[in-house]
């Protein structure tokens, strides 16, 4: 498959990812008395990655998430040379998704971005009021349990045919644990769109929701094929 066209599949996969899940925290999270709340949002994040597994991913892979194309870069499974347009094409469908949610949300008189905008933060901005280290903890050890979750699920050895249900559904897991430490990341790209919008703290917090997600995700690709090989071999 031609990269131009792996990389429209990023780019749109991205994109509803973020369309879906920050739409879902912006727009229905706390609808008045049929809120769709925490689990709502966590449910939306895992369906839109459900979808897009059997959408894209024999196109693309379906990455829509920098930590995971640098998590598989690291564990052997994709290319070094074509992370950095993956990355970008991943950043550009994140901003398009949280444009048009804007807009959407913008036509409601009472919309206002001092609510977040869906954006990920730490201590006062953490929805919880966690510290910028346990914030910091979370985000690495949840990216990692994401990033493992697809390098397995996707295993040559792995039943094939579900691997969409497994990458999905733990992200919705992982939603559930965190959404109240930051707002659940574990994807630079869905951190960067929201924040682009929000402005002021979002912004100067955003060095921590890439740094952590990418780190969490080298470690899961250092990790899961010494895993495996320990598999291989016993």
């Amino acid at each position: 498959m031609p990269l131009s066209k792996r990389l429209g599949a990023e780019c749109l996969g991205t994109f509803v990812l973020v369309l879906g899940g920050c739409g879902a925290a912006v727009l229905s999270a706390a609808f008045p008395k049929l809120g769709i709340g925490f689990v709502g949002v966590a449910f939306a994040f895992g369906l839109a990655q459900l979808a897009m597994c059997y959408a894209i991913g024999h196109i693309s892979g379906s990455h829509i998430n920098p930590a995971v194309t640098l998590g598989l870069a690291t564990g052997g499974r994709f290319p070094w040379r074509e992370v950095v347009p993956y990355v970008i094409a991943q950043v550009i469908g994140a901003i398009i998704a949280s444009a048009i949610l804007y807009v959407i949300a913008s036509g409601n008189p009472s919309f206002s971005l001092s609510g977040g905008f869906a954006s990920n933060g730490y201590g006062a901005h953490s929805p919880g009021g966690y510290s910028l280290g346990a914030c910091l903890l979370c985000e690495v050890v949840m990216t990692f349990m994401f990033v493992f979750i697809i390098l397995g699920a996707t295993d040559k050895l792995a039943a094939s045919g579900f691997y969409g249900l497994a990458i999905g559904l733990g992200l919705t897991l992982i939603h559930l644990i965190s959404i109240p430490v930051t707002n659940t990341s574990v994807n630079p790209a869905r951190s960067t769109g929201p924040a682009l919008f929000a402005g002021g703290w979002a912004v100067h917090q955003l060095w921590l929701f890439w740094v952590a997600p990418l780190a969490g995700g080298i470690i899961a690709g250092i990790v899961y094929p010494f895993i495996a090989e320990a598999r291989a071999g016993a």
